[in-house]
């Protein structure tokens, strides 16, 4: 998809959520009902028994002051953090609620631990990259189809050792990681306290909705949710149809008696629960609502929510005011404002993450050579990487402000089309699909022919797609954010700490 077109359709998306990072300001001076002083407690208590760091616990504590708001992130419990587009979303949270935090409105980071999730495929790999530009990976065999709460993190405790001492790094990092790992806990809490681990002295509060301490706030909205169980799904197929109309597909979508609660059976498997005429079925077996509220009463941990029911579980129990998310839940979040209706809510400021790019010396100076913009090769390599040998090539650079000018001609013409006749976009958006893809099949050939000819351009340019765009995708999708602590050591956290809240973000290491 073209530059232009992501755009046009990053803006449509936006225009369809009620309020967004600039509204902020206004959400944290709303008043917003939530059990916070149950809530504090809760988290107090299990902060403390994760072994939180002092400003943790303080910044627990300050939510329970009657003005005070959250700015929230979160995402599944990854192996050693995951990705490092998490740590990206925990520093924009942080950053965030630290902007507009005061004494008479505190304004509190937190992060939910997605520990409900049972998609444990997710959250079982890592990979880092080595000083010699190795992908080093560890996947680990996690159970199926549970919650990762219910995942002891202790069997798996000496192969992530292994690995960790393997890649070996700053010795200083790595024993912070192995402590913060060392005890009886589950995966879902490992993961916590290694954001604890790194973060916790900055004020960050991780929030797991299955710990014992936390589970019991959400029962009243999942009683809520159990009164009229379709509610919520058919509001989210009806933004589902409204995004459709602007030419964004729906990212979710719920099947005919599908609702937006998940349970937790006796051999521990979490299934998705149907409902029709007064009985709940989760495919194995039925219950009524009496049934299931008694559970509630019993385990409330069982029940959980769906992804179209999530932050709106949450911001029952939490003050949101701001809601930190990556691309791929912007656009689910547009499809929420009715389900916030049914549940008496007014949905938060969403605002986008900060976008991080990790800049090591072999890269700069290969970025340097060719005067390559790391976004610019991020976003189309082989265009970036054309740009540059066609400043040196006549031929290339010929070929090159032809195919622009195609690319600038299609889009002129896409801009202007709806004021002209509105019916004719759709075949003129699909013709334009078939020239990028010829196009783009063009720069590859030409690209293949350069580097055909050209060994060290070749190598240069496998070397920063290894750093920028490893596995055709960015590098804070791939590679850990801890893999780059343990190579360079604690400057790098204190480089991404005094990094702006949002926007693309270069950290030279």
């Amino acid at each position: 998809m073209s530059k232009v077109r992501t755009a046009f359709l990053q803006g449509r998306l936006r225009s369809l959520i009620p309020y967004g990072p600039e509204d902020l300001p206004a959400q944290i001076a709303i008043p917003r009902h939530a059990p916070r002083e149950r809530l504090a407690a809760a988290l107090g208590a299990y902060l403390k028994r994760l072994g939180a760091p002092g400003p943790s616990l303080v910044a627990a504590e300050r939510l329970a002051h009657p003005q005070s708001s959250a700015v929230v992130t979160g995402q599944q419990a990854g192996l050693l953090t995951g990705p490092a587009f998490t740590l990206y979303k925990t520093h924009s949270a942080l950053k965030l609620a630290y902007a507009y935090d005061t004494a008479e409105r505190p304004v509190v980071g937190l992060f939910w631990v997605a520990s409900q999730d049972h998609d444990t495929a997710e959250v079982s790999q890592i990979r880092f990259l080595d000083g010699a530009e190795r992908i080093r990976e560890l996947e680990l065999e996690l159970p199926e189809a549970v919650p990762v709460a219910r995942v002891p993190f202790g069997p798996y405790r000496a192969e992530v050792s292994s690995f960790l001492r393997s890649f070996g790094g700053d010795a200083g990092v790595r024993r912070r990681i192995e402590e913060a790992l060392d005890g009886d806990w589950g995966y879902a809490e490992a993961f916590a306290r290694l954001l604890l681990a790194f973060l916790g002295e900055h004020g960050l509060v991780p929030l797991d909705p299955m710990a014992p301490e936390l589970a019991p706030l959400f029962a009243p909205a999942l009683e809520r949710e159990l009164e009229d169980p379709l509610a919520s799904a058919m509001a989210i197929n009806a933004a589902g149809e409204a995004l459709k109309s602007a030419g964004i597909p729906p990212s979710l979508g719920r099947p005919p008696g599908a609702t937006n609660l998940f349970l937790e059976g006796d051999d521990g498997r979490r299934r998705l629960l149907y409902y029709d005429d007064g009985v709940f079925s989760d495919g194995i077996r039925s219950y009524r609502r009496a049934d299931l509220k008694a559970i509630l009463r019993r385990r409330p941990d069982r029940l959980t929510p769906a992804a179209g029911l999530r932050p709106v579980l949450q911001d029952a129990v939490v003050p949101t005011a701001g809601l930190v998310v990556g691309p791929g839940e912007m656009a689910y979040v547009a499809q929420l404002a009715g389900v916030y209706r049914l549940h008496g809510k007014e949905p938060p400021a969403i605002i986008d993450r900060m976008h991080g790019l990790i800049l090591e010396p072999p890269v700069r100076r290969i970025l340097d050579k060719y005067a390559l913009d790391p976004w610019v090769f991020l976003d189309a390599p082989e265009e970036a990487m054309l740009e540059a040998l066609a400043r040196a090539s006549g031929a290339a650079a010929d070929l090159e402000r032809g195919l622009r000018r195609v690319e600038d001609e299609f889009s002129r013409m896409l801009a202007v089309l709806p004021a002209l006749d509105p019916t004719l976009t759709g075949a003129f958006e699909r013709s334009q699909r078939r020239l990028e893809g010829e196009i783009e099949r063009l720069r590859g050939k030409l690209l293949a022919a350069e580097l055909a000819s050209k060994r060290t351009v070749r190598n240069q340019y496998r070397r920063l797609l290894t750093h920028l765009r490893p596995r055709g995708v960015p590098q804070e999708r791939v590679y850990g954010f801890l893999g780059y602590l343990l190579k360079h050591g604690p400057e790098v956290l204190e480089r991404l700490c005094k990094a702006p809240a949002r926007g693309r973000v270069p950290i030279e290491v």
